[in-house]
């Protein structure tokens, strides 16, 4: 495996503990607005935190959406289409999906104030606003869609190029299942989005997803992969070298 493959598998790896840690901050911070009885009156007291948290979610998004993109040189060379729906979903769509709630969590601060200052009537009606705003259910479904047919394409094609044991592409293929379920459930109402039931049901691809950063950092892709990739890929150019000069 040559050093920028090397380079590349680190980098990755990292992005996903980055990713990770980024999302986990997040909730962590923005815990005290989200349990609260009234989350807009406790924003005033907490928006440092909720704007910080909506920059972490700003954090996630990014280093996500940059794994397809460092993957894409690589994972072309054994199937573009799959390679480019990859980048699509996880590095296009995605990434729109964590603009939309971080930008959603931001504007909780100025509705906040006006609900403070205003003392309206009517709170009900900005309390629903609030909840709407700081829960993103309808943003979470999307991303859950979204997230869930870009790994699928990831860990098939990791599957099928062995960059990485099949053991670890094969228990990535499996846990989109729960997650997937999770997010149906959470969609439909069946469970909260911070449940232990949802929490447990994520776990499986939270697991894997770790080991499969830590895996990259120390061990890299395979090398006879890559090389299979690179091979593949040079003789689809000269097919279509030999077809353009027909």
């Amino acid at each position: 495996m040559t050093n920028a493959n090397k380079t590349t598998a680190r980098v990755v790896g990292a992005l996903y503990i980055v990713g990770t840690v980024a999302g986990i901050l997040s909730l962590v911070l923005t815990g005290p607005v989200r349990n609260a009885q009234d989350p807009l009156l406790s924003v005033s007291a907490s928006e440092t935190w909720l704007v910080v948290g909506a920059l972490f979610v700003l954090m996630m998004g990014l280093a996500l959406a940059m794994v397809p993109v460092m993957m894409f040189p690589i994972l072309r060379k054994h199937n573009e289409a799959l390679a480019l729906g990859y980048v699509v979903f996880r590095g296009g769509f995605e990434a729109v999906a964590y603009l939309a709630i971080a930008t959603s969590w931001l504007l909780l601060v100025p509705l906040s104030q006006i609900y403070v200052r205003a003392g309206v009537s009517d709170a009900s009606s900005f309390q629903a606003l609030g909840t709407l705003l700081l829960e993103a259910k309808e943003i979470g479904s999307i991303l859950t869609i979204v997230f869930c047919l870009g790994a699928l394409m990831f860990y098939y094609l990791l599957y099928q190029t062995k960059l990485v044991p099949r053991w670890l592409s094969g228990w990535g293929l499996i846990a989109i299942v729960p997650y997937f379920a999770a997010g149906l459930l959470a969609m439909f109402g069946t469970i909260d989005a911070l449940s232990p039931t949802y929490a447990i049901l994520d776990l499986p691809l939270a697991l894997q997803e770790m080991v499969l950063a830590i895996w990259l950092i120390v061990k890299g892709f395979s090398s006879s992969a890559v090389i299979s990739g690179s091979a593949r890929a040079d003789l689809n150019d000269s097919y279509r070298s030999s077809l353009s000069r027909a």
